[in-house]
């Protein structure tokens, strides 16, 4: 008899499960029909918590391959949530109709064109070339983003509005797709009022953030929080203090600048996506 119980006792302990570090080591699952589909039927029936606690080898193979799954449908990079799309669209061609007020959420530059910063820092705003310059503007109260002229190609520059409160209460977050190797140079740009001491002729200088988001179409390319480049300024000293503003980093629409725009240097990019989230709904 004392033989028969240590035999039963002996086979008992075999075949319970094993703890290590936490995570079960479970015998292999017993490979009958019934039993299989059962197990699928339950798990199916689970939620992903429930599953997670589920010690049958089944429900752990179902939990890793939601979780694989999961990483690797999460995406683009961009944030989860309510958002404002932007396509900046690079054509090899000018265009010619009126877009004003065309209210798309798309503005067309030149494929290959644009100034550097180097061209334009110190010049006067009304002579410098507006082609790929997509000028700012703050919307009034009660509005919101919208594009105001759609067209970047001509003399005139395209103009985009946004909130009077876009760099407090923004994000923006930036991807480059298109022909693999196409580049640009996307500056946030302004001007400060400068008065010749001699002529007394007052002039828009135009004065440019030092941080400069150079953008080039990768593969797999993801979204990138672009924030500080395109809702701010990176002022040397000496503009800050020219201009009167308190700080060397400038909100858009600060009045201490004029004239916010952003200066758009293509090298052959195709499509530049832009999405704003409003920093209260920015999620993950």
């Amino acid at each position: 008899m004392g033989r028969v119980l240590s035999a039963l006792i002996a086979i008992t302990i075999a075949s319970a499960p094993a703890v290590v570090a936490g995570a079960y080591v479970v015998a292999p699952a017993v490979t009958t029909a019934a039993s299989d589909s059962g197990a699928k039927t339950v798990t199916a029936n689970l939620t992903t918590t429930q599953q997670a606690a589920t010690t049958t080898t089944a429900s752990i193979a179902t939990t890793a391959t939601i979780a694989t799954a999961s990483l690797a449908t999460t995406g683009n990079g961009a944030p989860n949530g309510s958002h404002y799309n932007l396509n900046i669209i690079g054509v090899p061609k000018d265009k010619t109709a009126d877009m004003n007020n065309n209210d798309g959420h798309r503005i067309f530059v030149q494929l290959y064109g644009g100034s550097s910063t180097g061209d334009i820092i110190g010049k006067n705003f009304a002579d410098i070339s507006k082609v790929n310059t997509i000028l700012l503007a703050p919307a009034p109260v009660g509005g919101s983003f919208q594009v105001l002229d759609a067209n970047a190609t001509d003399k005139n520059g395209a103009v985009f509005q946004l909130p009077a409160d876009v760099s407090t209460s923004w994000t923006v977050w930036a991807r480059a797709l298109g022909k693999p190797g196409g580049k640009a140079d996307m500056t946030t740009c302004a001007t400060v009022t400068v008065i010749d001491p001699l002529t007394g002729v007052t002039t828009q200088e135009v004065v440019c953030s030092l941080a400069t988001l150079k953008l080039e179409r990768t593969k797999n390319a993801k979204f990138q929080n672009v924030t500080s480049y395109l809702l701010t300024l990176t002022l040397s000293a000496a503009d800050a203090t020219l201009a009167g503003c308190t700080s060397t980093t400038v909100s858009l629409f600060d009045p201490c600048l004029q004239n916010y725009f952003w200066n758009y240097d293509n090298q052959g990019l195709k499509l530049l996506q832009l999405r704003f989230y409003p920093m209260s709904g920015v999620g993950g």
